[in-house]
């Protein structure tokens, strides 16, 4: 994990330069830790295909007579959040995307029967809460599939109920920073004192726009060149290193 190379700036306080110091600035200085939710926290598709998710949208759409909405790079996209995007930009806040995203909301609830927990992820969670860190939700799933996947790991209480997820407004998804003011908002966090835990792009940007710091978590090579490109300073390939600090064994 190597920071960007920046000019640095001689009214600002020295730079973090190695990643044992900035995630013990994040043990030792943060009060709120966002955590996107898919990546983080869980693979929700890991066994519920996102890819026959984006298939049966557009099969969908074809049935309507709508398939003209969608460019034909998009009607052979992975990824049902691009499609339902996609369709949203061509008929924004209308009763076809309102309908599509709750397919997607019905799908994202049968995935949570499978989804695969990140590893460490679980232990991380309840130690930091059990330290008075309090914790929030920033993500693009819907919240009710979120709430569910952490009754049934035994964490929703960690959170509840600071769970901010989409709403059917989809130009207020990540990487607007929409759900991030809220949580900061309804915490009455500081953003100095706030780090998000993601994995995507647009994770990143959003808590850049909202102020707060970013913690990049990247299980392969290419979520860790996506956060890079995007202009993400610290990633981490595992939760572990920040879960033996906060427990103390770097002490």
């Amino acid at each position: 994990m190597t920071p960007d190379s920046t000019q640095p700036d001689a009214t600002a306080p020295e730079p973090v330069t190695d990643e044992t110091e900035y995630l013990r600035a994040l043990v030792d200085d943060v009060q709120y830790v966002f955590f996107d939710f898919d990546g983080p926290i869980c693979r929700l598709f890991a066994g519920h295909s996102a890819r026959k998710v984006a298939e049966e949208q557009v099969r969908w759409l074809e049935e309507r007579g709508l398939h003209g909405l969608l460019a034909a790079g998009v009607r052979g996209e992975a990824d049902p959040y691009v499609v339902l995007a996609a369709v949203d930009e061509r008929h924004p806040e209308s009763d076809l995307v309102a309908d599509l995203e709750a397919r997607l909301t019905h799908e994202e609830q049968k995935a949570v029967l499978s989804a695969w927990p990140t590893a460490y992820a679980d232990a991380l969670i309840r130690t930091w809460w059990a330290t008075g860190v309090r914790l929030a939700i920033t993500t693009n799933n819907s919240p009710g599939p979120v709430a569910s996947y952490l009754s049934d790991r035994g964490l929703i209480d960690c959170f509840t109920p600071h769970i901010y997820g989409r709403t059917q407004n989809l130009h207020l998804l990540k990487p607007d920073p929409y759900c991030v003011n809220r949580a900061l908002l309804a915490m009455g966090a500081d953003p100095a004192r706030t780090v998000m835990i993601g994995d995507a792009a647009s994770d990143y940007l959003a808590a850049r726009a909202a102020g707060v710091r970013f913690l990049g978590y990247a299980r392969n090579e290419r979520k860790l060149r996506v956060l890079q490109e995007a202009g993400a300073e610290w990633t981490v390939s595992s939760l572990a290193p920040l879960l033996h600090m906060l427990a103390g064994g770097a002490r």
